[in-house]
């Protein structure tokens, strides 16, 4: 989840040429919405674009982090992409990329974005434990909140630090499983994995090891944590690290066992924010 509401993002930011004027083009569509809906949503675009893109360093940061899980002509699969900012990033390390969002108009934003980028395919689509259809609850004001996961939401509307956050409708989409994105374009070097409370579900639909991933945990959330790691250890011998808030850094000197993870997002550093765990297949090397 990537909702900052602190953050003052800068407009000129040089590498966002273009991005103001995708974001007009883009138009709600499916169902029929108020247009105080229409106005709601067109503003939470623009701040997802405005903050995911236009933070001077962040891409830079991006970049360095993932330097560290792939080599150009990997590749790479963005399971909600949301904005595309993480599709950026791999895609100028010279990475192939099937970036995936449910959400109708950021599907088409990213149509946008990547029309002119070879090596970037975006697929309108949810991912989970299954293939077929799944009921999508969005937040109108906070795109990157949207959810398939009704346990996760519930959660968090139980959720102080979520007390102002409402979801505002739903809408059904597709979805399909991570076997069968490998079956259709092959083993990725890695997967990136941000869907609101649905990393367990997409991990439900993995049924071979891959060399490294990433998914999202909150604070609040250690049951989601500890079902991927044992989705994991199922398929593999895992070892992890993770990156708080908006570092784009790993925290740990070394990669830690699922019980080092669970204790490191235990501690009150870890508590403060929402970030990724990052895994990988354990090679005996993994400092650094």
């Amino acid at each position: 989840m990537e909702t900052h509401e602190d953050e003052r993002p800068s407009a000129s930011d040089s590498g966002d040429v273009g991005l103001a004027r995708s974001c007009r083009r883009i138009q709600v569509r499916g169902t029929r919405l108020h247009p105080v809906s229409r106005v709601r949503r067109a503003v939470g675009l623009a701040r997802s674009l405005l903050v995911y893109h236009g933070i001077p360093g962040r891409q830079q940061r991006l970049r360095r982090l993932y330097r560290r899980f792939v080599s150009a002509g990997d590749l790479v699969f963005d399971l909600g992409a949301h904005v595309g900012n993480r599709t950026r990033a791999f895609r100028a390390l010279d990475c192939r990329v099937v970036a995936l969002e449910p959400q109708p108009d950021c599907a088409r934003l990213l149509r946008v974005l990547f029309r002119r980028a070879d090596g970037v395919t975006v697929l309108e689509s949810a991912v989970g434990a299954k293939g077929g259809r799944v009921r999508l609850t969005l937040n109108e004001r906070h795109p990157t909140l949207t959810t398939a996961a009704d346990d996760w939401r519930e959660e968090r509307q139980r959720d102080p630090r979520f007390a102002n956050i409402c979801w505002d409708r739903a809408v059904t989409v597709a979805s399909t499983t991570l076997d069968r994105l490998i079956d259709t374009f092959g083993e990725p070097a890695f997967v990136k994995i941000d869907v609101e409370g649905g990393e367990p579900d997409v991990l439900a639909g993995l049924g071979r090891p891959l060399a490294s991933l990433s998914f999202e945990y909150l604070p609040g959330a250690p049951a989601a944590v500890r079902a991927c790691v044992a989705r994991l250890a199922a398929l593999g011998t895992y070892r992890y690290n993770w990156s708080p808030g908006e570092s784009f850094e790993l925290a740990s000197p070394e990669w830690l066992t699922g019980e080092r993870l669970e204790a490191a997002l235990a501690t009150e550093r870890a508590r403060t924010s929402s970030g990724d765990v990052y895994a990988r297949l354990h090679t005996g090397n993994e400092r650094g």
